[in-house]
């Protein structure tokens, strides 16, 4: 069998507590060809030498440091300068994955391929995120269920304005964290923006649906999410981010007269989330007067789902199994 290089990238800032993990899940894969390419990204804890003292006596790992910091879009764009490998898959510093998990994403990334002949492929592992109070959240991987594969601009719509495709499975989106794909891949859509601070991810994703490609899934659960709280994961970061890509992509949405929803329904969590629930209503009747028949369908989808997950987040400490 032929076993292609694979590059494992693992972006690191300030991750002292959780960067062995990540780290030690990399080095224990079961697919016998990778390296394993960090890059700090001016960290100012302990993660230099936490990282320096577990890949010390691994001549597949090696660790780049940044002079300057420059968020996970330019530590990612970093991997992929240095990587060699022929695909490219990452982990991220706070996250557990499996042993066999990239030896799962390239059979499912090459099954696909031959199968269709489809060149623009990114393929994402299925998991689960574990809250402090020990509640587990799945993560199904896009494209893992259903016969149809989420592939072109309609993956962008989702992306954008939530407007889904029947009979395509979104599962949990397009995170960085579980993505696997070729180098030509990534650098056909032109890697991340680092102008992005947050959704740098769904950037990519829809650059690279917007040019036809396919978005697949493991349908096995291969990596572990360890939620945490951090001043770039604000609800003030992430709005921001949110209508900076609306922005961005304000040309195609135009097109599809779905600018001023692109650019308010983060206004809308936002407010939810401040619990100014005036401004809230005020927000939704600007949205459910434009479009009404996507606000109502969009809320009923994925309004009580948020309610309950908050809920189970709120919920007393979970014993472990």
């Amino acid at each position: 069998m032929n076993y292609p290089l694979v590059t494992i990238g693992v972006t690191c800032f300030n991750a002292q507590e959780t960067i062995a993990r990540a780290i030690t899940s990399a080095l224990e894969q079961d697919w016998p060809n990778i390296e394993i390419v960090i890059v700090d990204d001016v960290s100012t804890d302990g993660s230099v030498a936490a990282v320096n003292a577990i890949i010390a006596s691994d001549r597949r790992a090696r660790l780049v440091i940044h002079d300057a910091n420059t968020g996970p879009a330019g530590a990612r764009n970093t991997i992929l300068e240095e990587a060699t490998g022929e695909l490219v898959v990452f982990f991220d510093d706070d996250d557990e994955s499996f042993p066999g998990r990239v030896r799962e994403q390239v059979r499912v990334l090459t099954n696909f391929e031959e199968q269709t002949g489809a060149t623009l492929v990114a393929c994402y592992a299925s998991g689960a995120r574990r809250y402090p109070n020990g509640y587990l959240k799945s993560l199904p991987a896009i494209g893992s269920k259903g016969a149809a594969v989420p592939n072109g601009p309609a993956v962008a719509d989702y992306l954008l304005i939530y407007r889904r495709k029947p009979g395509w499975f979104f599962g949990s989106g397009t995170p960085s964290c579980s993505l696997m794909a070729r180098r030509s891949t990534f650098d056909e859509a032109g890697g991340f923006d680092a102008n992005l601070r947050r959704v740098e991810d769904t950037d990519f994703a829809i650059r690279l649906a917007l040019l036809g490609g396919h978005f697949i899934g493991t349908s096995e659960q291969l990596f572990v999410q360890y939620a945490t709280n951090a001043a770039d994961k604000s609800p003030e970061r992430n709005v921001e981010a949110e209508q900076r890509l609306a922005q961005k992509n304000e040309a195609y949405l135009r097109s599809i007269r779905r600018y001023y929803y692109a650019r308010h329904w983060p206004m809308l969590r936002y407010w939810h989330f401040k619990r100014r629930y005036g401004r809230f209503g005020a927000e939704l009747f600007g949205l459910a007067l434009r479009n009404p028949v996507a606000v109502l369908g969009h809320l009923l989808e994925t309004g009580p789902k948020r309610m309950w997950h908050e809920r189970r987040m709120r919920e007393p400490r979970v014993p472990s199994p």
